[in-house]
């Protein structure tokens, strides 16, 4: 029985392992494509969280931003800020971005929690680099951005359908206020 509980540990510390290694997708939906000839230096900088899922990270939050900056080894830095309307405080998470592929396809790793990766992939994007859809490994995770505080309807629309057609449930979108 003793040798029996020397493997128990060993054991169980690998099934963990194997559990955050299968966890840490950095997939992208099926039916969905990065957006290609993709110029990150364009996409550095502040953008607004205009809609997304909601999940535990951005639980109860507003005025959430991602404001993303080149790093000196060539990594994304990522920086969201948000405000948490019920404890009544901002709340700042440190993370990095990098490509799955090639610098051209916005198909991007990101971690707040290394080792552990997610994905990120900008699946539409308009010509001038002021709105953005972005999914995440799955269906569970999508966020519609605008450099600015608001998104013109055609946008909206134009992502809404677009994310409808990958099977996304548009209707359980969170709209972020942003005042």
């Amino acid at each position: 029985m003793k040798k029996m509980a020397k493997f128990a540990i060993p054991l169980s510390l690998g099934i963990l392992g194997l559990f955050i290694f299968n966890s840490c997708s950095v997939g992208i939906p099926d039916g969905a494509t990065a957006v290609k000839n993709f110029d990150s230096k364009k996409y550095l900088g502040k953008w607004y969280e205009i809609a997304r899922f909601d999940f535990r990270f951005e639980k109860d939050m507003n005025n959430v931003t991602a404001e993303y900056s080149m790093k000196e080894n060539g990594h994304i830095k990522v920086d969201n800020k948000g405000y948490n309307y019920v404890k009544k405080e901002w709340k700042e998470s440190i993370g990095e971005a990098r490509f799955v592929e090639d610098e051209k396809t916005a198909r991007l790793k990101v971690s707040f929690f290394k080792p552990i990766w997610a994905g990120y992939n900008v699946i539409d994007l308009d010509e001038n680099y002021r709105y953005a859809l972005v999914a995440g490994n799955n269906l569970d995770y999508l966020w519609i951005l605008s450099r600015e505080k608001t998104i013109p309807e055609d946008i909206k629309q134009r992502f809404l359908q677009e994310a409808k057609r990958l099977g996304y449930k548009t209707e359980n979108l969170i709209w972020t206020k942003q005042d």
